[in-house]
Order: C-alpha cells, then structure tokens, then sequence
C-alpha cells in the first residue's frame, strides 16, 4: 500500500467536485481513511486520519514535542504531514530563534496530500526555541515551537 490512501487522480476528482460546485465542506469516510475539507476565504483547508490498521509504520513520526515549558507557549502543527520551515527549498525560513512574531505570523507549512497548510504563530511573542526539523513527518498537535510572551 503506498502511504496515502488516495492516488493523484482520486484527489483530482475531489478536487473538480469540490471546485464545480457550491460545497463548503467534505466530510469522505471509509474504512481505511476519513478526509474532511472545508473551504474558507482564503482556500481549502483538510484534516484527514488513517484508519489504525492501514498506518504505515513510518508515515507519521511520534510528537516533536507534548509538553510547554512553563512561562513559553507551543507552536503546534494543526495536522499530520511534512513540516516545511521555508516557503520553497533554499529559501530562508519562515522565522528563527529570537524573531517576534503575532497571532496571525507563518512559522512554517504543514504538507498534507500535497495540500500546503500555513502554520500561524496564534500567540504573539518572540520565538525562544524551534523543535521540528525541516521536512520531517510530524503528528498533529506536535509542538514545533516555544513562544515566549513579551
């Protein structure tokens, strides 16, 4: 089984139902995979999980991180997928340690089914400690960075 349960086409089937028409959201569930996408202003946004017995062992890798250190908040990545800390490779990356950032900042993107999902900082504050790798699989709620309020 290859580590999606959708082949290219099946998304681009998706895709083209969802783009003819008037949806707003998506909710596919079978026995091996649910998939939910929602359209809002700016795009598409999708959650999706694999059924237990269909995971492959290395598709999602354990948590970067569960806890907070006291005094910092958690950057954490909104869905399963690749995190990217750069828009494209060989780019610069989104923020580093020590830049300041708002509720509303990219720190990074989630990659999900070949959907690029932007992370946003939610606090504001200045970026203390940067805990998921570039291009590594991470699990959703995985804590990618640590803010420190200003």
């Amino acid at each position: 089984m290859s580590d999606l349960p959708l082949s290219p086409d099946d998304v681009a089937e998706i895709v083209a139902l969802l783009d003819g028409g008037g949806y707003d959201r998506l909710d596919i569930r079978t026995t091996r995979f649910r998939l939910r996408v929602n359209r809002d202003g700016a795009g598409w946004t999708q959650d999706w999980d694999l059924s237990e017995s269909d995971k492959p062992a290395a598709a999602v890798a354990a948590p970067v991180a569960v806890v907070v250190p006291e005094g910092l908040s958690g950057i954490a990545a909104p869905l399963p997928g690749t995190f990217y800390r750069a828009p494209s490779p060989g780019a610069p990356p989104f923020v580093e340690v020590g830049d300041t950032v708002g509720p509303d900042t990219v720190v990074g993107i989630v990659e999900t089914m070949k959907l690029m999902n932007p992370v946003h900082a939610g606090t504001s504050g200045v970026i203390a400690a940067i805990l998921g790798d570039n291009a590594v699989m991470v699990e959703k709620d995985s804590i990618l960075m640590h803010v420190r309020a200003q």
